[in-house]
């Protein structure tokens, strides 16, 4: 199959902007309830979703698509590696939604033979929009970016997230006391998908998390290797787009994480 990553890239850029649009027109009319504890969904989500949906398969109506509001979109075990797969986020960030914090996004990434291969994030409050392709470099509103230059994670802004599920959150909680006391500082925004835009661009030094879904991720997987910096496991291993946990950092940051991490297992 003859794809123009170039063009995909433009396309999901489009689509991104149209499911943002109608999360705007959504905001502060919608009516939100729990999908788990303190988990919201809107009919929101599924209107951007639907949107995107929409769009990209006007584009490429052979292209598999995983969203997060499908009911099956957990695992990615029923996606063929030989199909094309957008992976997309309708609304990252949804709790910030809800309480009109304006950090949130809609990310979309691309999965070509199995490797993610165009990445968009797209922030409507500042309209900032993070794109990404293999082999043609991270921008932000059209300029190149690059991760940062921190040399150790003693000089670095680290970000993460937690999981909605309160007994999950304990595993994080380790790592945030350890890493506290190795960072300059650190974040949690809300948003897994804004944290891997703003580590693409050099504003965190680092992004580590747990209990990450594909859709959170796939768009800033591209952006950051783009952007020249490293993804992993959090062991070390290559990434996994279906595996919740994940590294992503500058290439000495990284380093640094990840002796502390094999330090304390």
């Amino acid at each position: 199959m003859n794809i123009s990553l170039a063009h995909c890239q433009q396309v999901a850029e489009t689509a991104a902007r149209l499911g943002a649009a109608v999360l705007e027109s959504w905001r502060g009319r919608f009516t939100a309830r729990e999908k788990g504890r303190a988990d919201l969904v809107s009919e929101a989500d599924h209107a951007s979703q639907q949107m995107i949906s929409s769009y990209l398969n006007q584009h490429f109506p052979d292209f598999a698509f995983l969203g997060e509001e499908d009911p099956d979109a957990r695992t990615g075990k029923n996606f063929r590696k030989d199909v094309p797969l957008w992976i997309v986020d309708p609304l990252d960030g949804t709790s910030n939604y809800v309480h009109d914090v304006p950090a949130y996004c809609v990310s979309i990434g691309l999965m070509l033979e199995g490797e993610l291969v165009v990445g968009v994030v797209y922030d409507p409050r500042l309209n900032e929009m993070y794109s990404a392709a293999r082999g043609r470099g991270a921008t932000l509103n059209g300029n190149p970016i690059r991760v940062s230059a921190t040399k150790s994670i003693g000089q670095a802004m680290l970000s993460t997230g937690f999981p909605p599920d309160v007994d999950k959150q304990d595993r994080n909680v380790h790592w945030w006391r350890i890493f506290s006391m190795k960072a300059q500082s650190l974040r949690r925004t809300g948003s897994t998908a804004l944290n891997m835009a703003y580590v693409a661009a050099g504003r965190f030094d680092a992004y580590w998390a747990l209990d990450n879904y594909a859709w959170d991720v796939a768009g800033g997987i591209v952006l950051v290797r783009e952007a020249g910096g490293m993804v992993t496991c959090l062991d070390g291993s290559p990434c996994d787009v279906f595996r919740p946990d994940l590294l992503a950092a500058n290439a000495e940051v990284h380093a640094d994480m990840l002796q502390i991490i094999q330090s304390q297992r």
